[in-house]
């Protein structure tokens, strides 16, 4: 039973971009492993940008500094 989990940060990613990663994540192992899509798990967890670090920075002052 595959479990994948994608971390992103919550910055406006829809529904339907949410079901594209599931369907692509277990595609992937259906086609790479050979994993029965029915007992994949696909689990997306969305981060808060200021709990989101790069370096010396959190994802929030990275963003403004653009």
């Amino acid at each position: 039973m595959p479990y994948v989990n994608i971390k992103i940060t919550d910055e406006g990613v829809t529904k339907e971009q949410k079901h594209e990663l599931i369907k692509g994540a277990t595609q992937l192992l259906v086609d790479v492993l050979g994993k029965n899509p029915a007992t994949t798990i696909v689990v997306i967890e969305e981060v808060n940008t200021d709990n989101w670090g790069i370096g010396f920075d959190q994802v929030t002052q990275l963003r403004k500094n653009k």
